[in-house]
C-alpha cells in the first residue's frame, strides 16, 4: 500500500456523507455536471480513444465543482470499455495469474476501508459471496495512484478509500448469465458492509463497477486531477473503444469518493426532480417484482433505489436492474426517460401507444438532464423531454463519435466531420458496435414501437373514465353542497376570509393561480409560532430545483396531467395485462366521476370507501388512533381484492372531525409502501380541505 495512503490523519467525519440532521438530509443529494463521451463507432478499441476522454474531461473543468480548497473536486471520473491486453499484462505482473478470454473474467475497482480491520472483513465477506454465486475470485490488485503527482487537496486526500481492484472469473456462464451474477455479488455485498453498522467505515466500501466489458475510475477529483492520479489511464496498453467522463458539480450537497461519475452504466448532467416519488414507487414494486433468470431469491437485490445515493445514483440503480432483469440498455431508458408524447399531433401512433403503454407501467424519472449510457455493446445519450440541458455531438470521417455537454472540448479538424448536430428535447442517440453504425432516433423507436402490438393491449384492457356511466351517478347521488352547514363546513376545514377573497375568487372568476408582484413576507410554517395547514409545512420543497422558467407555449407541448391509477403488473415482464389500468386524464375529478369511481362494478374492478373522520369526544388521541385504523382498512382492502380505496371526508359534522386529507393520504401511501403493498391499490380522494393549487398539488 502506499505510504502517502497509510500517513492520512484519522478524520472519520471526513469519510462518509453526515448523517440527516436538521434540515440537512442525505437523500436530498443531487448533481449538475459536465458529461461526455468519445467512442469508436467500428468498435476498435485504441489507447487515443481514452487520451480524447482525458483531454475533454480537463476541457470541462469548469463544469465540476470544489470548495474553498481548489485542489479538492466535487468529483470526476472516466469509464472505458474493459482493456482486456492491459489486465492481462498487469494480472500478470501483479497477481500472478493467467485471465480467461474476454467476456469471461471481471475487473473492477473497489473503495475498501482505510482500517486494516475494517477493510479485511470488507475483502473477506465479499469473496464469501463471490463463492457462494458459483464465481471464482481471481486475487485483488493493488490500484496504482498518485496523490502527491495528482495534489489532491487535503479534504480529498483524508477521506480517499483503500482502492483495490478485484478479478473474478466465470466458472461456465457467458454474457448475460455471468453479468447477472456479477449484479448480485455487488448488490449482496453492497447490502451486507455498506448498512454493517459495526463498521465506522462502511460507508467507505463501494464497488464503481463489476462487469465483464466496462470498468471505471473515478473519486473526489477535479477534472484535471483524473489521470494523474490513476497511472494506469497513463499506461499505452490501456486500449477501449469508448470511453465516457464526468465532471461533477454537486448541487447544495457534499462531494464524496462514491458520489463521484460516471456511474455503472450512465453519466448525467441535471437533476431528477421526482426523484422521491421515484424512489418510493420502486420501493413499492418490489413487492410485486418476479424474475426467473436470477438463481437467489430476488429480495436479496432489494432496495433497487439506495437511500444512500444521489439522484443520479438511484437513477443508475434503476436502469441497471431493469438491464439486469432481461430489458435492453435503450429500451431500459426510453421507459425512465420518455419524451414528450401525449400532445404530439404529429407523432406517429405506433409510438404513441408504446409511450402510454410505458407509462402505465412507470412514471417518468423527470428534471433537467442530459444522460449518457453505455453497457459496452452499445453507448448512446438521450435529452430530458424539455430539452433544458444542453448536448452535442460529432461523427469524424475516420469512425470517432464525439459527444459533450459543450463544444470543443476535443479538436476536430472541420474537414473530418461527417455529421453533426444537437440532440433534441426527448430524443435519443445510440451507437451500436455490433453493427458499426449510428442508430437514429426515428429508426431506433420505431423499431421498439413495433415490436408488440401496444395499440391492440391498450384497446383490448385500458379502462377510461368515460366507460363508466359518470352521468347516470349525477342522478342517483346528490353533490353535497348544503347550503345549511355550508359555512360550518368552511370553518371546519380552516377556511378565511382572505381564503376566500384573494384565492379562491381569482380561481372561479379567471380561472387562474393568483400571482401577487410584493412577495410573501410571512414566516415560513416551520418557523411560525401560529397554528398552520399542514399543507404550508411543504412549500419549501417545490422550490428547491434547477429548471429554468417554463413559458406557457412549451408548457402546453410538453407537460401533461394525465395519469394511471389502479394496479400494476410485473415491472419485469411486458404483457397486455400491464394495461389494465384506469386512465385518468385530469387528476381533479368531476363530482359525477367521484361518484362513477365510488360505486364502481367495472370489468373486476371494484371500489372501497374509506372514511377519514373520528369522533370528537375521542380527542387528540382519535386522530393517531383513526389514521391506524384507516391505513389497516386500506390493506384489508387489497386483501379483499379491490382496485380502488376512496378515502373521504365527506362525512364531518358537529360530532365528527376530519383527518387533514394530506395526513391520511401520506399516511396511507407510505403505510403501503413500506408493506410493499402500494401498486396493489389505486387511492382516490374526496375532500373539503384542499382549496390552494398549491394543496391540490401536494395531493
Amino acid at each position: 500500500m502506499s505510504s502517502t495512503l497509510q500517513q492520512q490523519p484519522k478524520a472519520e467525519t471526513l469519510k462518509t456523507l453526515p448523517e440527516k440532521h436538521g434540515l440537512y438530509d442525505p437523500a436530498f443529494e443531487k448533481d449538475s455536471c459536465g458529461v461526455g463521451f468519445v467512442a469508436h463507432i467500428k468498435g476498435e478499441p485504441s489507447h487515443q480513444i481514452v487520451v480524447d476522454a482525458e483531454i475533454m474531461l480537463q476541457r470541462m473543468e469548469h463544469r465540476g465543482g470544489c470548495g474553498c480548497e481548489p485542489t479538492t473536486g466535487d468529483g470526476a471520473g472516466i469509464l472505458t470499455g474493459m482493456p482486456h491486453d492491459f489486465c492481462v499484462k498487469v494480472a500478470k505482473k501483479d497477481l500472478g495469474v493467467d485471465l480467461p478470454e474476454a467476456g469471461l473474467f471481471s475487473a473492477g475497482n473497489v473503495f475498501l476501508p482505510t482500517d486494516d480491520v475494517q477493510r479485511k472483513t470488507c475483502i473477506t465477506e465479499v469473496e464469501k459471496i463471490i463463492i457462494e454465486q458459483g464465481q471464482k475470485c481471481l486475487g485483488w490488485r493493488e490500484v496504482p495512484v498518485d496523490t502527491e503527482g495528482a495534489n489532491i487537496g487535503p479534504t480529498a486526500r483524508q477521506s480517499q478509500p483503500v482502492i483495490l481492484q478485484l478479478y473474478i472469473a466465470a466458472v461456465s456462464e457467458k454474457d448475460k448469465d455471468f453479468e447477472r451474477q456479477l449484479y448480485v455479488i455487488r448488490k449482496r455485498c453492497t447490502h451486507l458492509l455498506r448498512y454493517d453498522k459495526s463498521l465506522s467505515q462502511r460507508k467507505m466500501f463501494y464497488i464503481c463497477s463489476l462487469s465483464p466489458r466496462i470498468i471505471i475510475y473515478k473519486g473526489m477529483l477535479n477534472a484535471l486531477q483524473v489521470k494523474t492520479f490513476y497511472l494506469d489511464l497513463q499506461d499505452a496498453d490501456y486500449s477501449s473503444h469508448i470511453a465516457m467522463v464526468h465532471s461533477r458539480f454537486s448541487t447544495n450537497t457534499f462531494p464524496s469518493w462514491d458520489r463521484a461519475q460516471p456511474n455503472r452504466y450512465m453519466s448525467h448532467n441535471g437533476e431528477i426532480n421526482t426523484l422521491l416519488g421515484n424512489r418510493n414507487w420502486m420501493a413499492a414494486r418490489q413487492g410485486m417484482v418476479e424474475c426467473d433468470d436470477y438463481e437467489c431469491e430476488i429480495n436479496q437485490l432489494f432496495p433497487i433505489a439506495e437511500n444512500d445515493c444521489s439522484d443520479s445514483g438511484n437513477f443508475d440503480n434503476v436502469l441497471e436492474f431493469l438491464l439486469m432483469s432481461g430489458r435492453s440498455l435503450q429500451e431500459a431508458v426510453m421507459l425512465m426517460v420518455p419524451e414528450a408524447w401525449q400532445s404530439d399531433e404529429n407523432m406517429d401512433q405506433a409510438k404513441k401507444d408504446f409511450y402510454r403503454f410505458n407509462s402505465a407501467m412507470m412514471e417518468p424519472w423527470d428534471g433537467p438532464a442530459s444522460i449518457a449510457f453505455t453497457d459496452g455493446h452499445y453507448i448512446g445519450a438521450v435529452l430530458d423531454r424539455n430539452g433544458l440541458r444542453p448536448s452535442r455531438y460529432y461523427l469524424t470521417n475516420d469512425d470517432r463519435v464525439i459527444m459533450a455537454s459543450e463544444v470543443g472540448v476535443v479538436d476536430v479538424d472541420p474537414a473530418d466531420v461527417k455529421f453533426k448536430g444537437r440532440l433534441q428535447p426527448g430524443k435519443m442517440f445510440l451507437i451500436d458496435f455490433d453493427k458499426g453504425e449510428l442508430i437514429s432516433d426515428e429508426e431506433l423507436k420505431k423499431d421498439f414501437s413495433t415490436r408488440r402490438p401496444y395499440g391492440e393491449w391498450l384497446k383490448n384492457q385500458e379502462i377510461k373514465l368515460s366507460e363508466l356511466n359518470c352521468a347516470m351517478n349525477e342522478q342517483s347521488e346528490s353533490h353535497g353542497f348544503n347550503p345549511e352547514t355550508i359555512i360550518p363546513r368552511m370553518q371546519a376545514f380552516g377556511y378565511t376570509t382572505e381564503t376566500m377573497q384573494f384565492m379562491l375568487l381569482p380561481l372561479v372568476r379567471e380561472l387562474r393561480d393568483p400571482v401577487g408582484s410584493m412577495g410573501n413576507d410571512s414566516a415560513l410554517a416551520c418557523l411560525s409560532d401560529k397554528p398552520r395547514m399542514i399543507y404550508d409545512y411543504f412549500k419549501q420543497l417545490f422550490a428547491q430545483v434547477t429548471n429554468p422558467a417554463i413559458d406557457s407555449i412549451r408548457e402546453e407541448v410538453v407537460m401533461s396531467l394525465e395519469c394511471y391509477i389502479g394496479p400494476e403488473g410485473n415491472l419485469l415482464e411486458t404483457t397486455e395485462q400491464h394495461a389494465h389500468r384506469l386512465r385518468v386524464p385530469h387528476p381533479i375529478l368531476t363530482n359525477e366521476e367521484l361518484a362513477a369511481l365510488k360505486h364502481l362494478d367495472h370489468r373486476g374492478w371494484k371500489t372501497k370507501t374509506i372514511d377519514i373522520t373520528y369522533d370528537k369526544s375521542e380527542g387528540v388521541a382519535g386522530l393517531t388512533k383513526r389514521l391506524d385504523e384507516i391505513c389497516s382498512e386500506a390493506s384489508d382492502a387489497i386483501k379483499q381484492c379491490f382496485s380502488l380505496v376512496v378515502l373521504t371526508d365527506r362525512n364531518i359534522s358537529a360530532e365528527r372531525v376530519p383527518v387533514s386529507t394530506l395526513l391520511a393520504t401520506g399516511a396511507v401511501h407510505h403505510h403501503l409502501v413500506k408493506n410493499q403493498e402500494r401498486t396493489r391499490i389505486g387511492i382516490v380522494l374526496e375532500t373539503g380541505e384542499a382549496r390552494e393549487v398549491h394543496q391540490h398539488c401536494l395531493l
